[in-house]
């Protein structure tokens, strides 16, 4: 039998790497769906919802470099873009197969019909339909080439027609697996850096993922430097661990620590990050960013010298060009601050909570200490990714994925499916939401089918928590924020999957003891306390502003209770504040 170009797809993928497609088949996608069938060395993961297919291939290419999803025709495909926008924002290496209908039915609003080049053009950085089979071969090398050396989506168009005509061979070269490179600036720019570092002594070094695999360079620097390490969420697990400096996060979910340091000091230097909050940033300080994105430097900041290069080889060729400082008064005001923000978070985990009231940091804190040091954690935006933050520690094979940059409720359990596949020898735990795994529920069928050994720790707060937080500062009372849930853990054991439900914080850590003891997936529905709301480091008038706003609404509808229930839950907080 003649090859089919969805045969001629396959092959192409199994070459470039990628294990899995993330799909819902259908239509214009069966003769793909089919051509993996035969080729045998290639998983199709049938996933209940494309946007969760396209999240599962965004975490398994951030762990291990590219993967792959695919939708069918109009809907299937269109399902793919929230998920798609968030790994295109990460600069993560993801293809994605838009089926589509036969080319003779463009144009004609045929059944399903969309535009797949206007349609994904702003979540892509390669984005192209085949019309013929002579285009499929170099169009596929290209797409996988973008995906790959960008950082980003591809989306490869194919409609039905084309998957199921004859292959024709390629012109061109095959998809050429990446070779090893050296990105750094010049050894002019270099000295420029390092005489601006050795003529100042107050410096703080703030990381975010671009300095992933540079941990010891980075380490390194700080000693010579006698500075101290701030970084972003999604920079945390790349840093923290085996580092004396660091002195946590700075940003909404941060601490005041990394806050209070870059505002004190005479440089920062951004190492591989794109800080998103421009306002977290001291405007009177001299900042130096190295970023591989050039691209992308000074976009948040103003910037006094910006170097293209990646993180590790730059501080590696800059390093003999450091002079070792000998004054660490600066350094040691930054980890003395950092120790008592440190003790103030324990008080958090030291109030376990009460019955049906379960205290988030708790809950966040013993999974930390039970989770083996190898684990891959995902988290739900919103207030688990404020408990991930505060009380995950890192370790040097421990993960952390997220929506970082895109910020979208229901990314933990999609996210946690594609960590799973992509490094079954590792434990997986995701903290969801109860808002955003009510959104894509459906695949906890996903985990079940393929018994993916995933350990899921759902925070039920009975609302939406973040916007709750979002609409106090606000002062604007807090209104359909509140949800009506289901019993979680008996939906899970509906699914087929073990399931416990914890309303009592003292059988907390038995409990998730036993449930990380136990083989394949795990539900543990935590009913946690719905009034803690964790508040910015640094916006200290506008919490008091809104939650004395807050206040005085609840108090005039006379719902004095409500009031009650807001300061015994964060008076700690409002006290340190004030």
């Amino acid at each position: 039998m003649a090859k089919k170009v969805a045969d001629q797809l396959v092959e192409t993928l199994v070459n470039a790497g990628i294990k899995h497609i993330y799909a819902v088949t259908g239509d214009s996608l069966n003769e793909v769906n089919d051509a993996v069938r035969r080729n045998g060395q290639i998983k199709w993961v049938h996933v209940r919802h494309e946007e969760a297919g396209a999240y599962a291939a965004e975490a398994e290419s951030e762990l291990n470099g590219i993967a792959c999803c695919a939708g069918s025709s109009g809907p299937g495909h269109v399902h793919l873009i929230n998920g798609l926008y968030d790994a295109n924002r990460s600069n993560t290496p993801v293809l994605a197969i838009a089926s589509t209908c036969a080319t003779d039915e463009f144009g004609t609003e045929f059944f399903q019909e969309t535009d797949t080049k206007k349609l994904f053009e702003d979540c892509s950085i390669f984005n192209e339909i085949a019309t013929t089979t002579k285009q499929v071969p170099r169009m596929l090398q290209t797409a996988l080439q973008h995906a790959y050396y960008k950082k980003g989506v591809a989306v490869f168009g194919l409609p039905g027609d084309i998957a199921e005509s004859t292959a024709v061979e390629g012109s061109t070269a095959p998809y050429l697996l990446p070779s090893e490179s050296i990105f750094r600036p010049s050894d002019q720019q270099l000295k420029h850096f390092a005489d601006i570092l050795n003529n100042n002594t107050k410096i703080t070094i703030y990381c975010g993922i671009g300095c992933k695999g540079a941990h010891d360079e980075v380490v390194a620097l700080a000693a010579l430097l006698k500075a101290p390490i701030a970084y972003s969420f999604r920079g945390k697990f790349a840093v923290q661990y085996d580092n004396p400096w660091e002195i946590g996060m700075t940003g909404l979910l941060g601490l005041p620590a990394a806050y209070h340091s870059m505002h004190h000091s005479e440089v920062i230097v951004l190492l591989g990050t794109d800080f998103p909050y421009k306002a977290f940033m001291p405007t009177d300080t001299k900042i130096i960013q190295v970023d591989i994105r050039p691209e992308r430097i000074g976009r948040r900041a103003k910037v006094d010298l910006g170097l293209a290069g990646s993180v590790k080889d730059t501080i590696d060729a800059l390093l003999p060009l450091i002079k070792n400082k000998e004054d660490n008064s600066f350094l040691q005001t930054q980890l003395d601050r950092y120790a008592k923000v440190k003790e103030d978070l324990q008080i958090y985990v030291k109030d376990k909570g009460n019955i049906n009231a379960i205290a988030p940091e708790f809950v966040a804190a013993t999974v930390d200490k039970i989770a083996s040091d190898d684990t891959i954690f995902t988290v739900d935006t919103g207030m688990c990714c404020v408990w991930g933050a505060r009380y995950l520690q890192a370790a040097p094979n421990r993960e952390m994925l997220g929506s970082f940059s895109h910020g979208s409720m229901a990314n933990a359990l999609p996210q946690a499916i594609g960590a799973s596949l992509a490094r079954p020898n590792q434990p997986v735990v995701a903290f969801c939401g109860d808002g955003g795994i009510s959104m894509l529920l459906g695949d906890l069928g996903t985990v079940a089918q393929y018994k993916l050994p995933i350990k899921i720790i759902v925070f039920d707060n009975r609302s939406l928590g973040m916007v709750k937080l979002e609409m106090q500062v606000a002062g604007i009372p807090d209104w359909q924020t509140d949800m009506q849930n289901p019993d979680f853990a008996k939906v899970a054991e509906a699914f087929g999957i073990t399931s416990f439900s914890l309303k009592d914080p003292d059988a907390l850590e038995s409990t998730l003891q036993e449930a990380f003891a136990t083989a394949g997936p795990v539900l543990v529905h935590v009913f946690t306390n719905p009034n803690a709301l964790a508040m910015p480091p640094k916006i200290d008038f506008e919490q008091i502003k809104g939650y004395t706003e807050t206040m005085g609404k609840l108090m005039m509808s006379g719902k004095a209770d409500e009031v009650l229930d807001i300061i015994k839950s964060n008076f700690k907080h409002i006290k340190e504040i004030l």
